[in-house]
């Protein structure tokens, strides 16, 4: 039974990549700003705001938010008006651990790029042998 508006956790697990299993991870934990809808049979279903949700709540995941954090924030979202100089101050702090971790990586991206071309060099010109050899 289809109501109006609104989209079975199949087609909310297309939508958002996650699986049915982490939809229900997620109704449990508390991560939905949201009831989640039941028809009468018990089937959930969800709506676009639900959708649009759980697609932030992926990123926040995706980039490495504590769940832990993600749990207070959508907490904070379900209280309504009043909280928002919190609900900054959590993404304030995601976002510098965010920054940190991109500054990391391009730091290592460097070093890479530098022995890649270590490597290429040696390698046109013949001369790779006893490059990094651990037997001499």
């Amino acid at each position: 039974m289809t109501t109006a508006g609104s989209l079975g956790i199949g087609e909310v697990a297309e939508r958002t990549g996650l699986s049915v299993h982490a939809l229900r991870f997620y109704e449990r934990e508390g991560l939905l700003v949201g009831p989640v809808r039941r028809t009468s049979g018990g089937r959930r279903r969800y709506t676009t705001v639900d959708v649009d949700w759980l697609l932030i709540c992926v990123r926040l995941r995706e980039s490495g938010m504590p769940l832990a954090d993600l749990k207070r924030f959508a907490e904070l979202v379900r209280q309504g008006p009043g909280n928002e100089a919190e609900r900054l101050r959590l993404l304030d702090a995601h976002q510098q651990r965010v920054e940190a971790q991109i500054q990391a990586l391009q730091e290592c991206r460097s070093i890479i790029a530098w022995k890649a071309g270590v490597y290429a060099e040696h390698l046109a010109r013949g001369e790779a042998d006893g490059l990094w050899d651990p037997t001499v």
